[in-house]
């Protein structure tokens, strides 16, 4: 149910950006109040990303405040810290209806409005796509200011860096905020850098500083000391060497939750010359005590009751395929001292939090940096030991080079765990899991494995430890069959698919866990039905073996149609010449969009009767 708007005063005023901009100043606190309480009672009614927009308030108030949105750019890095800014752009009264089908996006989403920039949803993207922009306007001369806003992590990953760097030589007029809501800031400590940011990014001192350098330019040894006592006195009040070297000038770390303050030094640093980087610090969770405790836990939640000030319980249901994972790694680990496990800051997702534990020392959580986690397996691979790296399907997209280049070109011994594998539901289009089998199969070396139900995806995670080369178990978010897994671990013969039933004339070739939604469709058409269990390599012997006695496959797969497994199964019925007829069902060519993974199954004719439909339409 929408909360009413009319309920909070200053809030209602500030619908979009330029009837913010119309508010006194000494407003800004108590709609920023307003704007918290209005998220708070949103999400806990809708459930949502949480915690990182009760840190980004006071930001985004200052931020619409000073800049003439949409004209001037804004992007959000990550943006889940984005719902503040969603409702301060037009969205207040849908966001009721956010991450579910046909809602509001759970990120900025071009397509949904004006104000969102960049569609994101994976991070450490948004300095690359501002400095862009920054460039764009340069040329065009057209005064227009630039704003990213990178935190909750983002800023660790490699990609974030490279756009630094990058800026720091070109130069344009961009501004980088800092959000860190990693460290606390004291009161005495936020105050003094309050001040000084107000000083460091004002006019006077900016000419003053300036000024001074071209003056002093000529004299080399007069020069030297002006350039040390500035970096001296920066250097006693903030902590920017490291941006400085970079071509950055660093103001910060200010408060982060003192709008006043922010409005100030915002406002003043809209007019510098040439990349600046604003650091700071916020608290993840701010204005609600369970979240700023639990930021993690809050980071994003089911519907709750803030005033119980704690979340549901979580109902007992079927094990997940993470939870799955998370129990094999720590019994293999028992097993083998030489395994591994490492995840770009995908702990509690990847259900490793129990190995963490138990293995400190052989757990590597390398932040937000996909590339490196998948060279760093191969380096330890080079060196004997077991790797295995936990990583979500869109994810590994941003590894992929290092995936081809570093692990099986060189055929190391690296097992990728992939979660939330085809459709993920509520996330929306950046992080379905729609391409791996995609851009896996094309790899050479690679065994890839699809499991159909929890038991065998242990079975498999252990084949794919014990063989000799780059291996992936690929996984969907949530359960299958809730059947229990053996504790027994056992080899799976490679490349070999088991007959679930024997049918005539049509066999129906399902990859993964929509083999039970093939059930009903084998059953009633009399169909074979056959878990394939092995993307790569294919069962040859028993494809060619129905071949002989059925004239129609229909391949079921959660991944893109376009290059995925039942592609895999039409190249070989070309080449081997097959006389059989080819159906593939699977991922449309085209992004999936946000609702839970039973809405979104059924629109796709991905569910039981949908299957059953298309094949009843074929024949």
């Amino acid at each position: 149910m929408a909360l009413d708007i009319n309920d909070y005063p200053l809030l209602a005023q500030a619908n979009l950006p330029a009837q913010l901009r119309q508010l006194a100043q000494d407003k800004l606190p108590a709609l920023s109040d307003e704007l918290r309480s209005y998220l708070l009672q949103s999400v806990s009614q809708s459930s949502g990303h949480f915690a990182s927009g009760l840190g980004t308030v006071e930001l985004t108030v200052a931020l619409h405040y000073v800049y003439n949105t949409p004209f001037d750019r804004v992007i959000w890095d990550v943006g889940h810290q984005a719902y503040p800014h969603k409702i301060l752009t037009g969205r207040a009264e849908r966001m009721h209806t956010i991450r579910q089908k046909d809602g509001l996006h759970p990120f900025p989403y071009r397509e949904e409005s004006e104000y969102d920039v960049l569609s994101v949803g994976h991070s450490s993207t948004s300095i690359s796509a501002a400095l862009g922009m920054a460039i764009a306007a340069q040329q065009a001369r057209n005064n227009r200011k630039v704003v990213a806003v990178i935190g909750d992590g983002a800023i660790t990953a490699g990609m974030a860096f490279e756009a630094l760097n990058h800026a720091g030589e070109v130069r344009p007029d961009m501004l980088v905020i800092l959000n860190d809501n990693e460290m606390s800031i004291s009161e005495n400590v936020g105050a003094l850098n309050r001040y000084f940011a107000r000083i460091l990014s004002g006019s006077f001192y900016t000419s003053l500083r300036e000024g001074g350098k071209k003056i002093l330019s000529g004299v080399p040894p007069l020069h030297e000391l002006a350039s040390r006592a500035e970096e001296h006195f920066k250097g006693m009040v903030t902590p920017g060497t490291f941006f400085e070297e970079l071509g950055f000038n660093y103001i910060g770390p200010i408060d982060g939750h003192d709008v006043l303050g922010l409005v100030d030094t915002i406002r003043n640093m809209r007019n510098l010359k040439g990349p600046q980087l604003l650091h700071i610090v916020t608290k993840k969770g701010k204005g609600y005590a369970p979240a700023e405790a639990d930021p993690i836990g809050y980071h994003a939640v089911a519907k709750f009751n803030p005033d119980d000030c704690k979340q549901p319980a979580k109902k007992a249901g079927l094990p997940s395929f993470s939870n799955i994972f998370g129990n094999w790694i720590c019994d293999m680990a028992a097993q083998d001292e030489r395994l591994q496990a490492i995840t770009p800051a995908m702990r509690e997702g990847s259900d490793l939090v129990r190995f963490s534990k138990t293995y400190p020392k052989r757990y590597f959580d390398v932040a937000i940096a996909e590339q490196h986690a998948v060279t760093l397996a191969a380096g330890m691979a080079i060196e004997g030991l077991k790797p295995v790296v936990a990583i979500y399907s869109s994810f590994l997209q941003r590894g992929y080079d290092q995936l081809i280049h570093d692990v099986a070109l060189q055929d190391l011994d690296v097992l990728f765990a992939i979660d939330r594998a085809g459709v993920v539901g509520a996330d929306g289009p950046t992080h379905q899991g729609a391409f791996d089998l995609s851009f896996m199969r094309c790899i050479p070396n690679m065994l890839i494995m699809v499991p159909s139900d929890e038991d065998e995806c242990r079975q498999m995670l252990y084949t794919g430890y014990q063989y000799q080369g780059p291996a992936a178990v690929r996984y969907p978010r949530g359960s299958a069959s809730g059947i229990t897994a053996q504790t027994q671990m056992q080899l799976l013969p490679t490349g070999k698919a088991k007959v679930v039933r024997q049918g005539e004339k049509l066999a129906i070739l399902a990859f993964g866990p929509l083999l039970s939604a093939c059930t009903l469709a084998a059953e009633q058409l009399n169909a074979t039905l056959v878990d394939m269990r092995f993307v790569k390599p294919l069962d040859h012997d028993l494809l060619r073996q129905l071949a002989a006695t059925h004239s129609r496959f229909v391949s079921v797969e959660d991944n893109a149609i376009m290059g995925g497994a039942g592609s895999a199964v039409s190249e070989f019925v070309a080449q081997a010449q097959l006389d059989v007829s080819m159906t593939h069902l699977g991922l449309p060519d085209h992004f999936i969009k946000h609702g839970t993974q039973q809405e979104i199954y059924a629109e796709l004719g991905l569910d039981s009767a949908g299957i059953l439909a298309a094949i009843k339409a074929l024949l």
